[in-house]
């Protein structure tokens, strides 16, 4: 085996071991919430808005849903600048498990997503900005592993984030508008967020279901559509 690959699976395995350690020791999973925004972000200006992006991104990079953070970007900058910051902070987590994947872990990681990487490849294989689009719009599906196993697939990455950034906005602008002080009836807020959701998934499964030219994204993903009969 050689050096390089002993000394990038040794920079993975530490360098996971310290971001469980850090995620532990900050109790960052609980601290991202209307408080924390309201001492750190809002009436910031500039320095707020990065902090948002920085712990945005790092908390969407871990795995932890993106939806709260679209909702507080909402609640910290409105609808329109809080859908973008949310939508940017979401890209940049997904940015660092892609680059991490496809930098660190890329034969460590093939052992554990090797098949789920290359269903990926053969999916968005003809059309890669689109596809990942489409791939971005369905409701449900694990984000973190679809990231890992970009990580590690042939897709360019230039096609990956670009399409993931589309792909994102839907669901944000959803959370950003129940999060965000938007002067509407709070039940009619939720009812226009629900609807928004429900259009954006039903768009997503059917452009999968039409466009998936006989692949298969995930069995995971296409038991959980034919369980819900979507």
């Amino acid at each position: 085996m050689k050096a390089r690959v002993i000394l990038k699976g040794l920079a993975l395995m530490l360098s996971l071991a310290l971001l469980g350690y850090l995620f532990e020791s900050s109790n960052l999973g609980s601290s991202i919430n209307e408080a924390w925004i309201d001492a750190k972000v809002r009436g910031h200006g500039f320095n707020g808005a990065l902090l948002f992006l920085l712990m945005g991104g790092l908390f969407t990079a871990i795995g932890l849903p993106r939806q709260i953070i679209a909702f507080l970007g909402g609640y910290a900058f409105g609808l329109s600048l809080g859908t973008l910051l949310g939508t940017l902070a979401a890209l940049l987590g997904c940015g660092l498990s892609f680059a991490y994947a496809r930098l660190f872990g890329k034969n460590l990681l093939r052992a554990r997503l090797g098949e789920r990487a290359g269903r990926f490849d053969r999916f968005i294989h003809d059309h890669p900005f689109s596809m990942t689009v489409l791939v971005r719009l369905l409701p449900i599906g694990n984000n973190l592993l679809t990231n890992r196993a970009a990580g590690i697939s042939s897709i360019r990455s230039i096609y990956f984030l670009s399409g993931t950034f589309l792909g994102y906005l839907p669901q944000t602008l959803v959370f950003a508008l129940v999060g965000s002080g938007v002067h509407i009836d709070p039940v009619l807020k939720l009812v226009l967020a629900s609807a928004m959701f429900l259009i954006s998934g039903v768009l997503g499964v059917y452009l999968y279901r039409r466009f998936r030219h006989g692949q298969s994204l995930d069995d995971q993903v296409d038991a959980e559509l034919d369980e819900k009969g979507i």
